[in-house]
C-alpha cells in the first residue's frame, strides 16, 4: 500500500485528461523510480510555469510572455486570424504549420445547454481585434459539433459587415471530432480545403 503522500499525487495525476487511475499509477511509479531524472525536471519545469503562466492579452493564447509568442512573431501574417474554441485547438493548428497567420482563442462555444452566452466568450474582443483593421481573413475553426458550429455561424453574422473573407475548415474533420484529437495529416486537409461562409 502506497503512502498518503504517494496516492496523493497518484489521484491527482488520475485528473488529469487523458489519465485514469492505472495510466496515473504507472506514472507515479516511473517518477519514483527516476526520480533524479525524472522527478526533479518536472517538479522544476511546472513550478517554472506556474509561476510565470499568463493569459494573452491580444489572443487569449497562455504562455510565459504576454502577449504570447505567436502574437509577438513577425514572420506571422497578421492579416489571416484564425479563430478558435479554445488554446488546445490552437496548439492542434499550429502545429500543422500549415496556417501563416495569428490566432483568437474564445475561451469555449455558445451552448444554451450549458448556459453559454456569448458575452461568456471572447467574441467581443474578436469583432474589436476586426474593427482596427488589417485583417483580410478571417478562419473559424470551430469543431464539427452543433455548438461549434452554431458558434461559427454566430461569428460570422457579427463580422460580415466588416471588409472580410469569412472562411471556415472544410468539413472533412468528422463531425462531433474535436481539433485537439486530430492528426496532423487531417488539420492540413481541412486547413487546405477551407471555404467561404455562406
Amino acid at each position: 500500500m502506497a503512502s498518503h503522500e504517494i496516492e496523493t499525487l497518484t489521484q491527482a495525476l488520475a485528473r488529469l485528461p487523458g489519465l485514469g487511475p492505472r495510466s496515473a499509477r504507472r506514472a507515479v511509479l516511473h517518477l519514483l523510480k527516476k526520480r533524479e531524472g525524472a522527478m526533479g525536471p518536472l517538479l522544476r519545469a511546472l513550478e517554472a510555469v506556474n509561476e510565470r503562466l499568463e493569459s494573452c492579452a491580444i489572443c487569449g493564447n497562455v504562455d510565459t510572455i504576454n502577449p504570447c509568442g505567436i502574437c509577438v512573431d513577425p514572420r506571422r501574417d497578421a492579416r489571416a486570424l484564425c479563430v478558435v474554441e479554445e488554446v488546445s485547438d490552437l496548439w492542434a493548428l499550429d502545429r500543422s504549420r500549415l496556417f501563416p497567420g495569428k490566432f483568437h482563442v474564445l475561451g469555449g462555444r455558445l451552448s444554451a445547454l450549458e448556459g453559454i452566452r456569448p458575452e461568456d466568450l471572447g467574441i467581443d474582443t474578436l469583432v474589436r481585434r476586426i474593427e482596427v483593421g488589417g485583417i483580410d481573413e478571417v478562419v473559424l475553426a470551430m469543431n464539427a459539433t452543433l455548438e461549434g458550429q452554431t458558434t461559427a455561424h454566430y461569428i460570422a453574422e457579427r463580422i460580415e459587415r466588416f471588409p472580410v473573407r469569412i472562411t471556415q475548415l472544410a468539413h472533412g474533420l468528422p463531425v462531433g471530432g474535436e481539433l485537439d484529437y486530430l492528426d496532423e495529416g487531417t488539420l492540413a486537409q481541412a486547413l487546405r480545403a477551407r471555404r467561404p461562409v455562406s
